[in-house]
C-alpha cells in the first residue's frame, strides 16, 4: 500500500513538479493539479490514451477532465488520502506525454 509523502519527500520529490513543472497543490486536499492545452481534440486524446494505458499499468488512476482541447488533470492517492510517490511518478510521466504530444 502507498503511503503519504513525507515532509523530506515532498520538499525533494513534489517541490520540483511544483516550482518547475506547472503542478499546483489542488485547494481543499492533499493534492496535485495541472491544466493542459492542446492544438485540437485529437492531440488532448492521444495525450490522454497515452496516460491512461501507463495508469492502468501502474493501477494508480488520475482525475481528470476534458473539453476539446483542454486537459485537467487532479493526482492523489486514494490508500493513502494524500499524495504518494505513485502521484509523483504519474505527473512526471504527464509532463513527458505532454511534451511529446
Amino acid at each position: 500500500m502507498a503511503e503519504k509523502l513525507s515532509i523530506k519527500e515532498r520538499e525533494q520529490l513534489l517541490e520540483p513538479l511544483l516550482k518547475e513543472n506547472g503542478w499546483l497543490l489542488a485547494s481543499g486536499r492533499d493534492a496535485i493539479t495541472k491544466k493542459f492545452s492542446f492544438v485540437d481534440f485529437n492531440q488532448a486524446f492521444a495525450f490522454m490514451t497515452a496516460v491512461a494505458l501507463r495508469a492502468e499499468k501502474m493501477d494508480h488512476h488520475p482525475e481528470w477532465f476534458n473539453v476539446y482541447n483542454k486537459v485537467e488533470i487532479t493526482l492523489s492517492t486514494h490508500h493513502c488520502q494524500g499524495l504518494s510517490v505513485r502521484d509523483v511518478d504519474l505527473a512526471k510521466f504527464i509532463n513527458q506525454a505532454a511534451s511529446k504530444a
